[in-house]
């Protein structure tokens, strides 16, 4: 299993994932977030597996159920220190997280947690799939609640070069929260 995924990696993993979903006649919602949502919309950052976010319960054992056939690395179960139910596998050599998120927020600008992901992706396509994405908006917020710069420097760039929404990333920052000295880092790198 890789620590540093490519784009094709996180191409291909999905790929082999979603027909496996399709063969199993499943279609959850679902939205791929965190570093591989990044790195599939041409951010070059780090990124060492593939993240899953499922709406409820009964989508993430059906999505498990079809990747039956790949190692399970972490059956399903609940995992009350982050309020998510959560499982992992190998698919490809990549680790495929699937998980839900379930605490509450009226915050539609968060990447994971309540009407953020769902109102706020975009569509890539990985091989045969057209796969909905977490905007880099809501990425980078993290990236910044986190202070990982390895991470945030990259959306950054990517962000100044090929614009954003201003307001969807102000929201993002306001509900994660970003620390005041690195709001003024992204103003500064994004106004350039």
């Amino acid at each position: 299993m890789s620590e540093k995924l490519t784009r094709m990696d996180v191409t291909t993993a999905l790929d082999l994932a979603l027909d496996a979903l399709a063969a199993h006649g499943e279609r959850p919602a679902y939205r791929v977030c965190g570093t591989s949502a990044a790195l599939l919309q041409g951010v070059r950052l780090p990124a060492g597996d593939i993240d899953v976010l499922l709406a409820d319960r009964k989508d993430l054992d059906a999505f498990a159920a079809a990747l039956s056939a790949f190692p399970c690395l972490h059956p399903a179960q609940w995992l009350p220190g982050s309020a998510q139910y959560f499982t992992r596998f190998e698919v490809n050599g990549v680790v495929l997280e699937l998980s839900t998120v379930e605490r509450q927020t009226d915050s539609d600008a968060l990447e994971c947690v309540g009407s953020g992901p769902w109102r706020h992706h975009v569509p890539v396509v990985c091989g045969s799939h057209r796969v909905p994405v977490v905007r880099l908006e809501l990425r980078l917020a993290t990236e910044l609640m986190r202070d990982r710069p390895d991470r945030y420097d990259p959306l950054l760039g990517h962000l100044a070069t090929h614009g954003f929404d201003a307001d969807l990333l102000r929201r993002a920052m306001d509900a994660c929260p970003v620390p005041d000295h690195l709001r003024r880092l992204a103003r500064d790198r994004l106004t350039r």
